[in-house]
């Protein structure tokens, strides 16, 4: 068994021994998804607690570190924790109740334990996983050639850290967008962030992330690259993208 579901199933036997725990949810690779699960998959976790009970295990630490020692803990948001156990084990974990859990979108849980009189329909989310605000090709385009356009403004004003993140980070998430709605969902894809397991399922010559994504000093390049993709592809507006050859022709960048 690898360490990460053997230190899940350890927790699991520490949660049910006591009274004010309700269940526990694996998520991601120790969820429903296990094949995914590899030398390089953290742990992570829902506990589901008591009304009442969430700050037990949130300010003290003696539940998690029965099955081993941690040696490191961090706050990352409310009811959330990450740490990092003496043997290598890296969890990331919310504390939540059952109440909670119904507004909270997730998706690809698994009941490892639950109270014999939880419900039994914890695992499935009672909230729509996010969506963006148009899930269409004509929005997923638009919003990656915008991205294009705007950040290669902002190489000229001199900001190219924002640059960077508009030209080889939002508008590669709309050519992922893209290629997820012209060949359908591609398999363990994380809803929550577009960027993962996209080199297993795409290979380069569909997904070029090499020119796509050369780093901080390539935007121009970057631009340039992924606009050709884009054009070759789809139907490009007339308007935005007389204007972002304009650009990528004649601006003055530094």
């Amino acid at each position: 068994m690898r360490p990460v579901m053997r230190r899940l199933d350890e927790l699991a036997e520490v949660l049910k021994a006591r009274d004010d725990t309700v269940a526990l949810l694996g998520l991601g690779s120790c969820g429903a998804q296990p094949a995914r699960l590899d030398e390089h998959s953290d742990l992570d976790f829902f506990v589901i607690v008591e009304d009442g009970a969430a700050w037990r295990y949130l300010d003290r630490t003696d539940w998690l570190e029965e099955p081993a020692p941690v040696t490191y803990l961090f706050a990352h948001r409310r009811g959330g924790r990450r740490a990092l156990y003496a043997d290598g084990v890296f969890v990331e974990y919310t504390v939540l109740t059952a109440a909670e859990l119904a507004r909270l979108p997730f998706a690809g849980a698994r009941t490892i334990w639950r109270r014999p009189d939880a419900p039994a329909d914890l695992a499935t989310s009672g909230a729509p996983v996010p969506r963006p605000p148009f899930d269409t090709e004509e929005y997923h385009l638009n919003d990656a050639l915008v991205s294009l356009y705007s950040g290669l403004h902002r190489e000229l004003r001199g900001e190219r850290l924002a640059a960077t993140r508009m030209i080889q980070h939002r508008a590669v998430d709309g050519v992922i967008a893209l290629l997820r709605l012209g060949g359908g969902e591609p398999p363990y894809r994380d809803p929550f962030e577009p960027a993962r397991r996209v080199e297993r399922a795409y290979p380069v010559e569909v997904l070029p992330l090499a020119s796509m994504v050369p780093g901080y000093a390539g935007n121009v390049a970057a631009a340039r690259f992924t606009f050709a993709w884009l054009s070759k592809r789809y139907q490009v507006p007339p308007g935005i993208g007389d204007a972002l050859r304009e650009l990528i022709r004649s601006g003055d960048y530094r």
